[in-house]
């Protein structure tokens, strides 16, 4: 069964929640950002650049695809792992009636994030970019970058 992002689905909302720069090797900066879907809500596909990232399903289920693979539905506090480049071609939650909450730990190097800033961390597939924004995922995105900005500065240690 192939499944296909459909921009009729609820955007999830992103909120940044945490950003440091590794004390033993400054090179690296974790960023955590909680991913909170409504009752069937979906996100396009999309990829993280250069940055590693760690799922962590917090309540709910949900449904996620990486580059060829199958779909697979995590339950709440399971965890999988984005290689870099990695294409996240799924990203649901997996339920139609329940919420369900990610969260996303990425680690990337301190000098990318810097340089091209918050946008490294989602980057849409070019092809769905204009339906993000009919589906509301456009502005999440954006007001991710948006927040991030305003969040991550500060939240150095």
């Amino acid at each position: 069964m192939s499944i296909t992002w459909n921009k009729n689905r609820p955007a999830g909302k992103i909120t940044p929640t945490f950003q440091y720069k590794l004390a033993d090797d400054p090179s690296l900066t974790v960023v955590g950002l909680l991913v909170e879907y409504p009752p069937d809500g979906s996100t396009p596909p999309h990829r993280h650049g250069t940055a590693s990232v760690i799922g962590h399903v917090l309540e709910g289920e949900a449904l996620s695809a990486m580059n060829d693979g199958e779909a697979i539905v995590y339950k709440q506090h399971q965890t999988w792992y984005e290689a870099p480049g990695c294409h996240h071609r799924i990203s649901d939650n997996n339920s139609k009636t329940e919420r369900a909450v990610i969260l996303a730990t990425f680690v990337i190097k301190t000098e990318i994030l810097e340089r091209e800033g918050p946008s490294v961390l989602v980057q849409i597939d070019p092809e769905y970019r204009m339906e993000t924004l009919e589906q509301g995922a456009g502005q999440v995105a954006q007001s991710v970058v948006d927040s991030v900005k305003e969040y991550l500065p500060g939240a150095e240690s």
